[in-house]
């Protein structure tokens, strides 16, 4: 019996039409289909008729404000929305991540990490992995067990749950505040986000070879952390 490939549609908002077909040309495979506009008003439109699985919307479209539609887009979905935006944009990116975006790539970008970012936020729905081998590292979550080189470490549960996320959405930004809820569930309104900040610095000890300079878990700004991809 032939196994059914699931398509999943990705709505690329981009006034920029070269890049908006590169987009598609780096993402393009038998599991995604595209559908491009280069206007707000359009995708509104779109969104309204077709069923889409994750928007790549880019900031600084002539039309209309990426962040309102942003919040548009969450009064009636929580489909993933990656926004598109140049690094000076920064105050426009923090502020579409609070509207509800998702995660954020800055122009220039690798058209290799945009895949990843798309592939962990489609991945969204699926049943979370157990066993994760990155580089020197081998993380299994069903048993507990946690390698860098071979050697076990040992990790508190607050730093396991920290490093599951993570791995996760490995590849893309995950704020703060999810982090929190996540890590600490239940409970996490009631901690200073500091407590976040010394349980990323003790994961960092376990597992960077110089936690002050961190390979893996990244900073980004004012937003939160991610698992960097290497190249």
């Amino acid at each position: 019996m032939e196994t059914q490939i699931q398509q999943r549609n990705i709505l690329v908002v981009e006034d920029d039409q070269e890049l908006n077909e590169a987009i598609v040309l780096a993402l393009e495979n038998d599991t995604y289909t595209f559908i491009q506009c280069r206007t707000i008003a359009d995708a509104r439109k779109i969104m309204e008729s077709g069923d889409i699985s994750l928007i790549l919307l880019d900031l600084s479209l002539p039309d209309d404000s990426g962040i309102d539609f942003v919040r548009e887009i969450r009064k009636r979905s929580q489909l993933p929305v990656l926004l598109i935006a140049v690094s000076s944009m920064e105050p426009d990116i923090e502020a579409g991540l609070e509207a509800g975006a998702n995660d954020y790539i800055t122009k220039p970008f690798r058209l290799t990490a945009l895949r990843e970012r798309v592939a962990v936020w489609l991945r969204g729905k699926t049943t979370p992995k157990e066993h994760y081998k990155i580089d020197h590292f081998d993380f299994d979550f069903g048993k507990m067990e946690f390698r860098r080189g071979g050697q076990l470490m040992e990790l508190s549960k607050t730093e396991q749950r920290l490093l599951k996320i993570l791995c996760e959405n490995k590849g893309a930004t995950v704020k703060r505040n999810t982090l929190i809820d996540w890590v600490w569930q239940g409970i996490g309104e009631c901690l200073d986000e500091d407590a976040l900040t010394v349980a990323v610095k003790r994961l960092r000890d376990q597992l960077e070879i110089d936690s002050a300079n961190p390979d893996y878990i990244k900073n980004v700004y004012g937003i939160g952390y991610t698992w960097a991809v290497t190249p």
